[in-house]
């Protein structure tokens, strides 16, 4: 959707009058995935699609909240933002308000608020996160509040956890927050520290597809992974302190893996500390222009996730092996939480219109589902539009 139409749609809600526009990313996850709530790396980058916020102050004392994607909508007093709306969408964007509030900001004047996404719903891109991103930065900028960048991705991830219930590492708000055009972002998701890598494929494009198998996070198996890797921390403390599994080496644990006595706990753990270092070792093999390298890598990185993790399933399966079998593909993988959602794969440019089509029939054939496909963009973190 254009920008103008987006104005028009903003005016025939709300009426005229001055209003301004914002706009935040979705992101696709190169390499390191669920290494983010265990202290780890993981290296993503913010899409060209995302979330939009059309937002005007008002003198009203209530905040209007309506999307172009979904029927309900709702008005909330601002004293109210910290209040859940039953299980709606809103919950993403009153859960960021209610992140201001606790810093003791209170709002005299509401708001008139038009969200838009592009990013397609539940393809574990992020949309959330993007939401969540978009509310922080026109909420940060509508009422002049002068909160830094990195502090509103902190704000967004909680509001995901006290709102949603899905206790996600910092990762999406992060790359949606911090995002740069032609960059991933290497980061460390202890510390925060973080260097933008350039992303310099040539002759090779990223592809995402998306198996129409609705990832659903919120089901309580992302929440059972978190505390089956703190078991495994739990365990491993017992023989050398550990805070979380990032803190220790992928040598150290095969020394150690067999005092996990739960075979569930061991098996997470395996996945997270060697996905730790396969990312690191992905960065180093990107910057030095060894794409083949890292595509075996991001190879590696799914089989660890569908073995040891086992957060794939049939679908996401289906489209890695489909995907492997065209020839120009230089690695494939899950991407994001997992349990359905999208595949993330490095193609030859002369291979896309292959891959696409073949891809495309043969995961049609095994699953019953059409998927869909994306020649994806490397774009700019949260911004204002206008």
């Amino acid at each position: 959707m254009n920008l103008d139409l987006l104005k028009q749609k903003f005016v025939e809600k709300y009426g005229e009058g001055e209003f301004s526009g914002y706009f935040s990313p979705g992101r696709v996850n190169l390499i390191g995935e669920h290494t983010d709530y265990n202290g780890g790396f993981v290296f993503p980058c913010a899409l060209s699609f995302g979330a939009y916020c059309l937002i005007r102050k008002t003198d009203r004392k209530t905040v209007k909240l309506a999307s172009l994607n979904l029927p309900f909508e709702t008005e909330v007093d601002v004293k109210d933002l910290n209040k859940p709306v039953g299980k709606e969408w809103v919950n993403y964007p009153i859960g960021v308000f209610a992140q201001f509030l606790k810093k003791g900001i209170q709002f005299e004047n509401g708001a008139d608020i038009l969200i838009f996404g592009d990013v397609p719903n539940g393809a574990g891109l992020s949309s959330s996160a993007a939401l969540e991103m978009v509310t922080a930065v026109a909420v940060n900028d509508t009422w002049n509040l002068g909160i830094d960048r990195l502090e509103l991705v902190k704000m967004s991830q909680k509001a995901e956890h006290e709102f949603a219930g899905v206790m996600c590492g910092i990762m999406d708000q992060f790359a949606s927050g911090m995002g740069k055009a032609n960059h991933a972002i290497f980061l460390n998701c202890d510390t925060l520290d973080y260097d933008l890598v350039p992303v310099e494929l040539d002759g090779i494009k990223i592809v995402i597809s998306n198996t129409n198998s609705p990832h659903k996070l919120d089901s309580g198996k992302y929440n059972q992974r978190v505390a089956e890797c703190h078991a495994a921390v739990d365990a491993i403390s017992q023989y050398k302190p550990i805070k979380a599994l990032a803190d220790i080496t992928w040598e150290e644990f095969k020394q150690l893996e067999d005092k996990i006595e739960d075979q569930t706990a061991r098996k997470r753990a395996r996945h997270v500390v060697s996905e730790i270092e396969r990312t690191e070792e992905a960065v180093t093999e990107l910057k030095a222009g060894n794409i083949e390298k890292f595509g075996q890598l991001m190879n590696g990185s799914h089989d660890s996730l569908r073995d040891d993790y086992e957060v794939t399933g049939h679908e996401l399966d289906t489209m890695v092996e489909e995907a492997r079998k065209i020839e120009g593909v230089i690695g494939s993988r899950m991407t994001g939480g997992g349990f359905g959602g999208c595949t993330v794969s490095l193609v030859k440019e002369e291979a896309i219109d292959t891959f696409i089509a073949e891809v495309g029939k043969n995961y049609e054939q095994k699953t019953g589902l059409k998927p869909a496909f994306y020649v994806a963009e490397i774009g700019d973190g949260a911004k204002k539009l206008f």
